[in-house]
């Protein structure tokens, strides 16, 4: 309860953007109460495992290939907005992911989803594959496609603590 409540309060004060007394009380009681409700639905980690070493790096990784990587797809967007004569090769593709953990998974499908060139729609955790609508579909084999959509989301989170990836040596 107390690590939904903590993500919930920084959620607050993000949104919120504001420090007075009356909205950090406001923020806590709401926390707290959205806290109690969710607690059953499971443990979450809690915001303080950012403060272990390898974690804060793997997450300012995982920012800081973000953050090149989506005004970059938002770039390219714009100029296939403004140059409609460029090739449009937009669909559906599969591609294989070495992501095992619930995290990672999770962690791949959203941030590469925030990359406006693909959002994902389906996940086949038994095949171990991940289904995307592309704005411009990458040529190439499987794995040439993983290189071009997760693969750079799932090469920041090789050292999360606890994270599991797929032995190499299977594949």
């Amino acid at each position: 309860m107390l690590a939904l409540a903590s993500w919930c309060y920084l959620v607050w004060i993000l949104l919120t953007w504001t420090r007075t007394a009356e909205q950090l009380l406001i923020g806590a009681g709401i926390s707290l109460a959205v806290g109690i409700a969710l607690a059953p639905l499971g443990k979450v980690a809690g915001p303080w495992r950012l403060l272990v070493p390898r974690n804060a790096l793997t997450a300012l990784r995982l920012l800081a290939t973000a953050a090149v990587r989506i005004p970059m797809a938002n770039l390219r967007l714009a100029a296939r907005i403004w140059k409609p004569s460029r090739p449009l090769r937009s669909g559906m593709v599969v591609v294989p992911t070495r992501e095992r953990s619930d995290l990672g998974l999770t962690t791949v499908g959203l941030v590469t989803s925030l990359i406006v060139d693909n959002q994902i729609v389906d996940l086949d955790r038994r095949r171990h594959l991940l289904q995307y609508h592309a704005v411009d579909v990458p040529e190439g084999s499987p794995e040439d496609k993983r290189a071009a959509i997760n693969e750079p989301v799932e090469r920041c989170l090789e050292g999360l603590a606890g994270h599991r990836l797929e032995d190499r040596s299977e594949s």
